[in-house]
């Protein structure tokens, strides 16, 4: 039987996009903006309904673009309104232009973000290309192995975002996640309001008694400091991400981190990975540990602000490690996760653990416990020295001839 660990929590079976749904209503933002895209259509869908029923105070702003969607929770948060959307794929990339505005203004907007593929060739199913694509865009990314996590980021995020005056994206995978039901437990309504509080910005373009710029032009003189700034609040994101994360297990009595270990304290070999893939991976871990093979995995849950002191500090023991990552940055070189955890591991002068690259899932691909398994049989020739690393990116279950 399934129990629930907050005392006073419900289990109920729901998808990804219901309980992101479920975690905005219970949150009720002043403002929502959004335009449908698959496959994130359902969180604002029905979201819409909760604003179109009354069960919400909410307004919200049905708009022509994503791009519109975007400004226009821009122009809500910058008047003093607590603001959240949600988009996917190729919405994420027509929102681009302003996701750096919202970014550089300072602006604690949360967006529930679906990962999809992006077009060319066109593909609706999930991998992480979109998300990737926006690593710089000065927002906080959040990941989640499965619906339970999202619902749960969804409502430490808007906390998170508040506190560091970031705007902030909370993820699931794509059809994995967000249209597959799962078993969550949620919290009560009122228990959420008092966890995510009253926004009270410090300054807001309504208050006519407290009238500031914001958005004007910033050339030479001053741009390289305020483009630092944000870099800064970013690095100091990670003990406020730390800090929301033990009051939330405080309250409800469950614990999250910047990443996620499992099994990796003793490990010879491990994979790292974001999102639903994990779940995976931990079954192949379990089965490897059974045999004596001393396996592990570090799940990212945080990706911006990317923890990097701190997973050298956990994967310094490691004889080898592959990162599978699941977007192609097709640059010839490697790819956006491997990329952050190799140069954290070089940068502290490390000679191990020796690490490898592997693309897999674009598209919706399949990934399965045998594709996991090999990752890790190549792992163990690596760790003995029967094998060398190697120096390009390898993909999973794709027909490369």
């Amino acid at each position: 039987m399934i129990k629930t660990i907050y005392s006073k929590g419900k289990i109920v079976a729901k998808t990804g996009n219901e309980v992101m749904a479920e975690a905005m209503r219970q949150i009720e933002p002043d403002v929502v903006a959004a335009y449908p895209i698959t496959p994130a259509t359902e969180i604002v869908q029905i979201f819409s309904q909760f604003v179109a029923d009354g069960v919400v105070k909410s307004e919200y702003v049905a708009v022509e673009s994503e791009h519109s969607a975007m400004s226009a929770t821009i122009a809500a948060s910058a008047a003093g309104a607590r603001a959240m959307t949600g988009t996917s794929s190729q919405g994420l990339s027509l929102m681009w232009e302003m996701l750096y505005i919202a970014s550089g203004l300072r602006l604690p907007i949360v967006m529930a973000e679906v990962n999809r593929a992006l077009s060319a060739p066109v593909n609706i199913h999930g991998d992480q290309s979109d998300t990737m694509g926006a690593r710089d865009a000065g927002w906080i990314q959040i990941y989640s192995e499965n619906s339970q996590e999202a619902y749960d980021n969804m409502i430490q995020a808007v906390k998170i975002a508040e506190k560091a005056k970031l705007p902030a994206l909370v993820t699931t995978d794509g059809f994995i996640i967000s249209h597959c039901m799962e078993v969550v437990e949620t919290y009560p309504d009122a228990d959420v309001k008092v966890f995510v509080g009253e926004y009270k910005p410090d300054r807001y373009l309504l208050d006519i008694k407290k009238p500031y710029t914001l958005g004007a032009i910033d050339l030479q003189d001053y741009y390289f400091e305020h483009r630092y700034q944000i870099a800064k609040a970013m690095i100091d994101a990670k003990s406020i991400i730390l800090d929301v994360a033990r009051d939330f297990e405080k309250t409800f009595g469950r614990e999250y981190d910047l990443y996620e270990k499992y099994m990796l304290d003793d490990a010879e070999i491990a994979i790292v990975v974001i999102g639903s893939a994990a779940g995976t991976t931990k079954v192949v871990v379990k089965e490897l540990r059974e045999k004596g093979i001393k396996a592990g995995l570090l799940k990212i849950r945080v990706y911006r602000p990317f923890p990097s002191q701190q997973i050298v500090e956990d994967l310094k023991h490691v004889k080898a490690v592959a990162v599978l990552d699941r977007a192609d940055s097709c640059s010839g070189a490697f790819n956006p996760v491997y990329s952050d955890v190799a140069a954290s591991l070089y940068s502290a002068g490390l000679t191990s653990p020796k690490i490898i690259n592997y693309v897999y899932g674009l598209g919706g691909r399949e990934i399965n416990t045998e594709h996991i398994s090999g990752v890790y049989e190549k792992l163990k020739r690596i760790a003995s020295g029967i094998e060398k690393p190697s120096n390009q990116v390898e993909y999973i279950n794709a027909r490369i001839k």
